[in-house]
């Protein structure tokens, strides 16, 4: 086994695939879409390799975070990560609202940190052109590239891989990702301070875990689309809340043809939802607690039917999160009503029961010699005693199950060619 600590992080199944450590060090350090494993980083055996991975250590947030560093005021803070003001809203916008997964509130308050000179770009990901199955990770300066990257990307993705451009261009750069993308990108700014100063605004994308390249493949299958044609769009959501899973390809005399889109309900839970990666069924933060800005779903008022005029649930973590968020509004690029801070319990109250698992997974794995994520400060353990008898004892006996059924204690390897 390698012995640096990146190469440490994947094999031991702890690796969020955020691409911060590639970002950073993209000499000596690849990002590669592994079919099972996902997006993993592939470390270069030299000296250099092996030293630059030392340094990528410090922008990773795979093995863990520091929840001490936030400001938690009481319990809904200690749940959640702090909740300085809340909203549910959606993009002014109706084209921006329709593309969105939910009300296009991220690319309503991307749109708005370009026109009011916030950031000159957006790093986050798009759908690569040649290959719809995977994601990029891109900086956008205008709407036509937000607009490739509104709607849910359910697949491997590495926003964090545009650090390293931020690093080295004079340009102010906001960021969006997944709430692990955010975490590492978090360190990365406390770690380097001049890339600190570059990146003005983070904003977070509520998230269930990501699936792997099979999966999509699996639902490729069910959207019918024949193995030897060429994928030109694959759409998870969006279009309308929560949307419609639909994909478009073109066979080899370049007719085009598009699937029947199927349900959200369907293409995420019988199909995407089964194949999310390890690390992602013991993260303790799906609400993105590190960013400036969270943005999810407000299941708690649902939408009428598949194709609802979307909405968002906004939630501002840190003062110019609350700055930026009412600025937006005020500007008329947001419509939103403030909401109470209790409302990501009622918009997401499977995510409580999902933290609280989370420590008896982590205990679980622990007992059996594995190595688990440590998020220090993060009080996960009142969550877990929250649950009820039968919930506390699948989280321990669940994961044991699971481990022995994946043989989740071998260490990952993953194909060294980078995408």
């Amino acid at each position: 086994m390698t012995t640096d600590p990146i190469s440490k992080i994947v094999a031991c199944n702890l690796c969020t695939g955020c691409g911060g450590c590639a970002g950073a060090f993209p000499e000596f350090i690849k990002m590669v879409d592994d079919a099972e494993h996902g997006r993993r980083p592939v470390v270069d055996t030299s000296a250099e390799g092996q030293r630059a991975a030392v340094a990528a250590a410090n922008y990773c947030a795979g093995g863990g975070t520091d929840w001490n560093s936030l400001s938690l005021q009481d319990e809904i803070d200690q749940a959640w990560g702090p909740v300085l003001a809340t909203w549910e809203g959606w993009a002014s916008d109706a084209e921006i609202r329709h593309r969105g997964s939910s009300g296009g509130a991220v690319t309503a308050l991307s749109q708005f940190a370009l026109m009011s000179g916030v950031a000159s770009g957006v790093a986050h990901v798009a759908a690569k052109p040649q290959d719809p199955r995977l994601n990029e990770a891109v900086i956008s300066r205008d709407m036509d590239g937000l607009m490739r990257g509104a709607g849910s990307r359910y697949a491997q993705a590495s926003p964090a891989e545009a650090i390293g451009e931020i690093r080295q261009g004079n340009e102010k750069i906001a960021f969006v990702g997944k709430p692990c993308d955010v975490a590492s990108v978090s360190k990365a700014m406390q770690t380097d301070p001049q890339l600190g100063r570059k990146i003005p605004l983070t904003m977070a994308i509520f998230c269930a875990g990501a699936p792997n390249l099979s999966a999509t493949q699996n639902l490729l299958d069910r959207l019918g689309v024949p193995t030897n044609a060429r994928l030109t769009d694959l759409r998870y959501r969006g279009k309308g809340w929560p949307g419609l899973m639909q994909a478009e390809w073109e066979d080899s005399a370049g007719v085009r043809s598009v699937s029947q889109g199927i349900t959200y309900a369907e293409g995420w839970g019988t199909i995407l939802q089964s194949s999310r990666r390890w690390r992602c069924r013991v993260c303790a933060d799906h609400t993105g607690a590190f960013a400036d800005i969270s943005v999810g779903d407000p299941w708690h008022a649902p939408p009428d039917g598949d194709m609802d005029a979307g909405r968002s649930l906004i939630v501002a973590r840190t003062a110019r999160g609350v700055a930026f968020v009412e600025a937006a509004i005020a500007a008329g690029v947001l419509v939103a009503d403030a909401q109470s801070r209790d409302v990501i319990a009622r918009a997401q109250p499977n995510l409580s029961a999902t933290h609280g698992a989370v420590w008896g997974r982590r205990v679980a794995m622990r007992v059996l010699g594995m190595v688990a994520p440590v998020d220090r400060g993060q009080q996960i353990f009142g969550l877990w005693l929250k649950l009820s008898f039968r919930q506390k004892v699948q989280s321990v006996l669940g994961t044991w199950k699971r481990v022995f059924r994946e043989r989740l204690w071998r260490p990952v390897v993953v194909a060294r060619r980078s995408q």
